[in-house]
């Protein structure tokens, strides 16, 4: 009985560690100081995010020996000029989408539509002018 108090729990860790990826997707792997595959990739509430290979990224490792590891983001890119704080910027290496404080919303690339769309809360009918039947 006595060994057993003698003996103490390994306390859990955290570390953080930048890291290269080595494979990209779902199943991330990422080198640092040692390649670590499979590992989880965690962002904000909404956003889906696949590391590019080669990438740099935070790794965050935690658990007993810091054996539970997790992709947690990258470096931010440049923001865009003029941002202003509270703002937010999405961006990938074909496009972006930027939510500005006064409510406008900046699309830059190719911008598909699925499903209805309103303006001013009625629904968008496009203009049939100068189409053949139209009035």
């Amino acid at each position: 009985m006595w060994i057993s108090r003698q003996m103490k729990t390994v306390p859990p860790t955290a570390d953080a560690d930048l890291g290269v990826t080595t494979i990209a997707g779902g199943s991330t792997g990422v080198v640092t100081r040692g390649e670590v595959r499979s590992l989880p990739v965690y962002g904000p509430g909404g956003y889906i995010w696949m590391p590019e290979s080669g990438g740099t990224v935070l790794v965050i490792k935690g658990g007993p020996g810091g054996e539970e590891q997790c992709v947690a983001g990258t470096r931010q890119q440049t923001a865009p000029e003029g941002m202003q704080p509270g703002e937010v910027c999405i961006q990938s290496s074909g496009g972006s989408v930027f939510l500005k404080r006064d409510g406008t919303i900046h699309l830059r690339g190719d911008v598909r539509l699925e499903g209805s769309l309103t303006v001013n809360g009625q629904p968008y009918k496009p203009c049939q002018c100068g189409e053949e039947g139209s009035e």
